[in-house]
């Protein structure tokens, strides 16, 4: 794994001094293919109220993100080369900042409310059960055509003003385009994202949530809130999806991170969702190879050899 690190030369590194008191966090953003979005995108983390103490990217390629443009950023700024793979590479920002008490991992096509980071830092220090806490996101382009920069901008200056009730809730699971993670739980109950669920790691938010939940909470807050743009540039194959969508939710039960009662229904939901729009499907989604990738982890399924891993031979 090979490292580069950026910072103004006022700042120290983050093993040596912190930028505010309180606890150290890291936002992690893994990425890959997608350096146009992380130079639009990630320069909005400076107009948080609390800055993160360290920005750390992990991309399988250097070109992945243009240095030169987040040099300028207010806090320190490392870029990661990892072997390309989401749990793979959040897994590589793990080990990269062992000091770290958060880690705030985003998609790189997420934006935040001025004010999430410090939010995340409140609740974290007035929570000690708290092991894993995710966002209210206001609006998923993931579900639809995606939002641009300047509609997912829009929409954060729109939202009503943060709810006056500052309580938790627990959850089922992180969602994993904003996942705070308590360091200290993940060093100690030795976490890690589940490397066995390949590229695109479909559910890795559910698996490692669940894992968490096994030593502290795992909560979302109405008061940490963001715009995911939900961006199709770099994404998946429709074949390669289509199969997750059925073999991880599987292997997650195998492993007891997922029970029967959350994962049917999902494979179902979304085997119904590719049969019934495979011929007029949404101009952004490729239903068709959903569908076919569905049929081939059925078949896989019915034959014995069902495994997340089987995507790496497909196309």
């Amino acid at each position: 794994m090979n490292v580069e690190t950026m910072k103004p030369k006022s700042l120290a590194p983050l093993h040596n001094a912190k930028l505010f008191p309180g606890l150290t966090i890291v936002v992690g953003i893994p990425s890959s293919g997608r350096r146009d979005i992380i130079s639009a995108v990630v320069p909005h983390l400076a107009r948080q109220a609390r800055k993160p103490d360290q920005l750390v990217i992990c991309t399988p390629a250097s070109e992945d993100a243009d240095m030169s443009e987040l040099a300028i950023l207010p806090f320190p700024v490392q870029l990661l080369k990892s072997e390309p793979g989401l749990c793979r590479q959040r897994n590589a920002i793990i080990d990269a900042v062992p000091n770290a008490d958060i880690i705030l991992f985003l998609d790189d096509d997420f934006l935040l409310a001025p004010t999430y980071i410090a939010e995340v830092e409140r609740l974290f220090l007035g929570n000690p059960d708290v092991d894993l806490m995710t966002g209210t996101v206001l609006a998923d382009g993931a579900t639809g055509p995606g939002f641009s920069v300047d509609e997912g901008l829009a929409l954060l200056r729109d939202a009503p003003p943060p709810a006056q009730d500052l309580s938790i809730r627990d959850t089922y699971s992180g969602y994993g385009c904003n996942l705070a993670v308590r360091m200290s739980t993940v060093h100690i109950c030795k976490l890690r994202f589940d490397e066995g669920l390949p590229f695109y790691g479909w559910l890795e938010d559910v698996d490692f949530s669940r894992a968490a939940a096994r030593f502290g909470r795992v909560v979302s807050s109405p008061n940490l809130l963001g715009v995911h743009l939900g961006t199709k540039t770099g994404r998946m194959s429709g074949l390669r999806l289509g199969y997750s969508q059925i073999a991880n939710p599987i292997y997650l039960v195998g492993k007891r991170t997922m029970n029967w009662r959350h994962a049917l229904p999902q494979i179902i939901r979304n085997l119904a969702s590719n049969m019934t729009r495979a011929w007029r499907p949404e101009p952004w989604v490729d239903r068709q190879g959903r569908l076919k990738g569905n049929l081939l982890a059925i078949g896989d399924a019915l034959r014995g050899r069902l495994s997340p891993q089987n995507i790496r031979r497909m196309d």
